[in-house]
């Protein structure tokens, strides 16, 4: 099934959207999942079908149901939060294919950046509003998280993300 997506502008809602993280840690017995409250962003469809816009995720936001974990993720030791409060995946283009999205982008995280590339699924898409759902894979030492007492949390970190986005302008 092919689904037509408007050109303009769109703008996340972030009240039905989500950016969460997973990562395997004592020794891949144990998962850590968590969710970031704090997301923003972005878009724009040109008259070609590509696309291109911002999310920001703000780093203080991340809740994994353990403040004193959540505290320690938000340190100098994962996140630096306090030097680097946002995360920022920049899409530089994006093509729809069906019901898939390719997306060609930028990760900032702790303040270094990163070619990341992703693909989505288009859930559902009108002249209003559109679902994007991704999961994508990041080796956090890629971005300077080196932490890892005892060598207890190998592997990548797994992103999942469901944004909803509304049109704003054509």
């Amino acid at each position: 099934m092919t689904v037509t997506v408007e050109t303009g502008l769109w703008q996340l809602d972030p009240t039905a959207s989500t950016v969460a993280v997973r990562h395997k840690t004592f020794w891949g017995l144990v998962t850590v999942k968590g969710t970031f409250a704090g997301v923003t962003g972005r878009g724009e469809v040109a008259a070609d079908g590509t696309a291109s816009g911002t999310l920001s995720i703000d780093a203080t936001s991340l809740d994994t149901k353990n403040k004193k974990r959540d505290d320690h993720l938000r340190s100098a030791d994962f996140f630096d939060a306090d030097n680097h409060p946002e995360i920022t995946f920049a899409v530089r283009s994006a093509r729809h294919t069906g019901d898939e999205v390719q997306v060609d982008g930028q990760l900032t995280v702790r303040g270094i950046s990163r070619p990341q590339q992703a693909t989505a699924k288009l859930v559902t898409a009108d002249a209003d509003g559109l679902t994007l759902e991704a999961e994508f894979q990041v080796v956090r030492e890629e971005f300077g998280i080196t932490f890892n007492q005892m060598r207890m949390m190998g592997g990548p970190t797994t992103v999942t993300a469901t944004l909803r986005f509304t049109r704003t302008a054509a």
